[in-house]
């Protein structure tokens, strides 16, 4: 079995980037930053500060003919997929794996559409506060991979190529037995503190503090548990207590992605998680009220950056 060296990252956000810095002090430059256009030539020109520690990385544009990636890692906002599923192509040979740290339940079948299923692993990111301010990027959690197959009883070669390059790099990851589970165990996390934080303009420590705010998240999260159960995965009211646990952990000033959106007047994500509950409600004869709620509001934030 051959051993991952090369890695490539297009989406140096606060996630992607503070993966990044772990695996260039593992493996330097043959860490490779896909970007273009402004993005290129600003990240060339001020570099990253991550936790206080200057990173330099290997920029490269996306039509540059660079050697293969062993491992790939998507790490962009929902509605730029489209485009960087096309920005990646030079970087994608046949044993290259691919790993989507998007939120949502989606992104691997929307990139199965333009690669090859069996060079992607499901995966996600959780158990981590990171936050970015322009270049500098804070964090008190470096994050967790989630990562692999549907099924994880036996883990196949791509699951243990990663797994081992992981334990080398020194990045924090999980295999689940059941993956499918545990991304929806994620989705209905974002779907309830993403957009409840979002709506509210409130950092962690709300929710930690007012009882209020942490039913807001719940109730809209609960409607992912109804959804989950409808299409056959089985999620419960303990899976929403495991993440409330993990919340109290949090840094009271940590924010949400979807948060550092709305403050930035940047476009969120809701699309990906508000909009793809209620549109399988109504697939299913559903009624899911504060999802429904929460995208309308959503929306209207956006609309008037």
């Amino acid at each position: 079995m051959t051993s991952i060296k090369k890695v490539s990252i297009i989406g140096t956000g606060a996630i992607g980037a503070t993966f990044a810095s772990t695996i260039h002090d593992c493996i330097g430059d043959d860490l490779r930053i896909i970007a273009s256009g402004e993005r290129y030539d600003r990240y060339k020109k001020n570099g990253f500060i991550i936790n206080g520690k200057t990173y330099n990385f290997n920029y490269v544009k996306p039509r540059e003919t660079v050697e293969k990636a062993d491992l790939l890692l998507i790490a962009v906002k929902y509605h730029h997929l489209d485009r960087v599923i096309k920005e990646i192509e030079n970087h994608v040979g046949e044993n290259t794996i691919i790993l989507s740290l998007l939120n949502g339940i989606n992104s691997e079948d929307i990139i199965s559409q333009y690669y090859d299923m069996s060079q992607i692993l499901f995966s996600l990111v959780f158990k981590v506060d990171a936050t970015r301010d322009g270049n500098i990027i804070t964090h008190s959690l470096p994050g967790t991979i989630a990562f692999g197959e549907e099924k994880n009883e036996v883990y196949s070669e791509k699951v243990q190529k990663v797994k081992t390059f992981f334990d080398l790099a020194g990045v924090n990851y999980e295999i689940p037995e059941d993956m499918i589970r545990k991304m929806w165990w994620k989705f209905m996390v974002n779907v309830g503190i993403n957009q409840s934080s979002a709506v509210l303009k409130a950092p962690y420590g709300v929710f930690q503090s007012s009882e209020e705010a942490l039913e807001l998240l719940k109730d809209s999260m609960r409607e992912v548990i109804i959804l989950a159960n409808v299409l056959g995965v089985d999620l419960e009211e303990n899976d929403m207590q495991t993440f409330i646990d993990l919340l109290f952990n949090l840094s009271k000033d940590g924010k949400t992605s979807m948060l550092q959106d709305v403050m930035a007047k940047r476009k969120t994500e809701v699309e990906m998680f508000a909009k793809v509950v209620c549109d399988l409600g109504k697939e299913h004869n559903l009624r899911l009220p504060i999802n429904d709620m929460m995208y309308k509001m959503i929306k209207v934030i956006e609309a008037t950056y």
